[in-house]
């Protein structure tokens, strides 16, 4: 499984600021040290080009982004400091996204260590969030002809506000956004499909509404790719979350998405979105459950094909 990755994913953030920057770093090495990706596995992106950006994001806000910087109150809206390093790691983040969508058609699964920044909208930044990833890697693909249409799976427990504003109306995209009813944004946008749940949803009724929605979305919107934000903010004890799923119940939350998308035999890429468990580490930890899923996956499948391939193989005469 491909996966992109950078150093400068990480920037420094003031002490005590409530966004797990450390987690990035953390998913990476944590990853290698499982044997879950090798070196190999990992693509570095260059930052992406700001005529891709401005396939999604207005000219007026990356004139703001590329030039003097956002102002004191734009910034408390975005809710990270301003810095140039800032948009060069969501710049990064950005290509890491494309990268990862190419290497998942052609290859099945593939994945992005950062990215899922659902709340970046067409012309401003909120939520932790300065651009939008998955939105940009969708217009780049369909620009190049590479996909035409793309299925958004958005199981952040933030409702993707951001993403839904920019495609809505376009019946080429489908965004199923899964979320706490009651959590931020406190005004929702409408996205294809909106699934809000209450505050303190276990795994038994979470798994049961994504078991009744996804399956439906898959057998009836004619995707090319799928992309899965898989925020981990549902865990329980989640800062932001509110929500109560066990490590079991994310994980199987993750196994439902993966198994579903692949069983559709559709090209799936793994973002991250977000997750603000305790500690960086443990936010880490449980990021790392959907790119163990995705990986057992892949492995379960290459094995089922050398078994079938050696069963059609001709036996001695």
């Amino acid at each position: 499984m491909k996966a992109s990755h950078h150093p400068d994913y990480v920037l420094p953030l003031p002490e005590g600021h409530p966004f797990p920057m450390g987690k990035y770093a953390r998913l990476h090495a944590l990853l290698l040290e499982r044997g879950v990706l090798s070196p190999a596995d990992l693509m570095q992106p260059d930052e992406a080009a700001r005529e891709d950006l401005a396939r999604v994001h207005d000219e007026r806000y990356l004139d703001t982004l590329f030039g003097p910087g956002p102002t004191p109150t734009e910034q408390r809206r975005i809710g990270v400091p301003w810095s140039p390093r800032l948009l060069r790691r969501s710049r990064l983040a950005v290509q890491g996204t494309i990268d990862a969508a190419r290497a998942a058609l052609a290859q099945g699964i593939a994945g992005n260590l950062a990215g899922g920044t659902h709340h970046a909208f067409a012309g401003h930044g909120e939520g932790f969030c300065l651009l939008n990833d998955v939105a940009v890697a969708i217009r780049v693909l369909q620009a190049g002809r590479e996909i035409a249409h793309a299925l958004v799976v958005d199981l952040d427990v933030h409702q993707g506000n951001g993403t839904a504003a920019i495609f809505a109306g376009d019946a080429s995209v489908f965004t199923f956004s899964m979320h706490g009813e009651r959590n931020y944004p406190a005004v929702k946008q409408r996205s294809s499909l909106d699934v809000g749940l209450p505050d303190g949803v276990g795994d038994a009724a979470y798994l049961e509404a994504l078991g009744m929605n996804l399956p439906t979305i898959l057998r009836s919107f004619d995707a090319d790719i799928v992309f899965y934000l898989a925020g981990v903010d549902v865990a329980s004890g989640d800062r932001y979350g509110r929500f109560a799923l066990s490590d079991d119940g994310v994980r199987a939350r993750d196994r439902l998405v993966v198994d579903a998308v692949r069983d559709a035999s559709l090209p799936l890429v793994l973002a991250l979105a977000g997750g603000y468990a305790p500690s960086a580490a443990r936010t880490a930890e449980l990021h790392a459950l959907a790119f163990e899923e995705a990986v057992a996956r892949e492995r379960r499948d290459a094995a089922a094909l050398r078994a079938q391939r050696a069963g059609a193989a001709p036996g001695p005469e």
